[in-house]
């Protein structure tokens, strides 16, 4: 009987699962720690790395974990492989809980990329006044671009680029806020990750209504034979399932 869940959360999907679960069952969900003052979910909650496959596996054992529901950020996937084998090694249920990714509508001039890399490389040629939306993380690859740059993130970035202003502020957003926000930075292309979440879509609506080009980053691949839903209530299913609930 699954009686004890660990949510590995952090997204606003990871919050919703916990609260559909919460009380039935014993949910301990676990926050990676790098934003400074996270949403907490109902529930039990862990703040810290688990220290690779083996301390995740020895922390599953030793708190009698009954299955894993991986509702990290798309792009967590150090995370998500460390799940995937610390539950295989046990034998535990594992499943993937991840938002569908967001779909090119007729006006976008989207630019696809599969590293943080690339997608510095493909700005050269698009613009002079960037806006990065990409995380504080992933801010090195951009350094040595002579561009100007808006940088938008949940906390301070520890490192910029050169010529770099920064906004702290986090989502959701509006059309109107953020088609003003580039006018008003005269941003000619942007630079995102394909998070999917509905609380970061409006600065794609806005680069579709002032013609600016997209940097995407593409998302890493799930590992091979992990199951996967896109939705809580499917992963609220599945743990239901496992229970012998009705």
């Amino acid at each position: 009987m699954t009686t004890t869940v660990l949510v590995l959360g952090g997204t606003g999907e990871a919050r919703r699962l916990a609260e559909e679960l919460h009380p039935r069952r014993r949910v301990i969900s676990s926050l990676a720690g790098r934003v400074r003052d996270p949403k907490l979910p109902v529930g039990e909650v862990r703040v810290g790395g688990f220290g690779g496959v083996d301390g995740l596996t020895a922390w599953l054992t030793d708190n009698e974990i009954d299955a894993v529901v991986d509702a990290t950020h798309p792009f967590a996937a150090i995370m998500t492989a460390s799940a995937a084998e610390a539950t295989t090694r046990l034998g535990l249920p594992f499943l993937v809980l991840r938002r569908p990714g967001w779909t090119e509508e007729t006006g976008d001039r989207w630019h696809w990329v599969s590293s943080i890399n690339e997608a510095a490389e493909a700005v050269k040629a698009l613009g002079e006044r960037v806006f990065l939306t990409t995380g504080r993380r992933d801010l090195h690859a951009f350094a040595g671009l002579d561009k100007h740059f808006l940088v938008r993130s949940v906390d301070a970035p520890d490192e910029l680029p050169p010529r770099s202003h920064v906004v702290l502020d986090r989502g959701p957003f509006t059309v109107d806020g953020e088609v003003d926000l580039l006018r008003q930075h005269e941003i000619d292309v942007i630079v995102t990750k394909d998070s999917g979440s509905t609380m970061t879509t409006a600065k794609l609506v806005a680069a579709r209504h002032l013609g600016l080009p997209v940097v995407i980053l593409r998302r890493p691949p799930l590992p091979e034979g992990v199951a996967h839903v896109a939705t809580v209530a499917e992963a609220r299913d599945w743990i239901m399932r496992g229970s012998g609930a009705e």
